[in-house]
């Protein structure tokens, strides 16, 4: 299981290498607000393995983001490092400013239906 975690650490470590910066060279920090109810999977990659979920109201870092496939993906962290990718439009965000994670404000989104 160790040798999982310090795999999943360092592929994770790869990919925030390859990340674009948020926009302004900044952290940002992002609620989770998944308009489906469920909670949001983080992944390896964008639309990759699921390595683990996040509920409504979790707060997040957003460090990094890429388009895959025409979708936008952002790469988060939390105060113990980087989680993974997850899809960008199910995060509410705010700029930080300084080292200092600000709550995000909490918009509910329209389910779709």
């Amino acid at each position: 299981m160790r040798v999982r975690a310090v795999r999943f650490g360092i592929v994770l470590s790869a990919f925030s290498l390859t990340a674009m910066a948020p926009a302004g060279g900044q952290d940002v920090a992002c609620v989770v607000a998944d308009p489906t109810g469920t909670p949001l999977n983080v992944r390896t990659e964008p639309n990759g393995r699921v390595v683990m979920t996040l509920n409504n109201g979790s707060k997040v870092r957003r460090v990094g983001d890429r388009r895959h496939q025409g979708k936008g993906w952002a790469l988060v962290a939390s105060d113990g490092g980087a989680l993974g990718w997850v899809f960008a439009a199910y995060l509410d965000c705010v700029p930080v400013d300084g080292d200092e994670l600000k709550s995000a404000p909490m918009r509910p989104r329209p389910s779709g239906n």
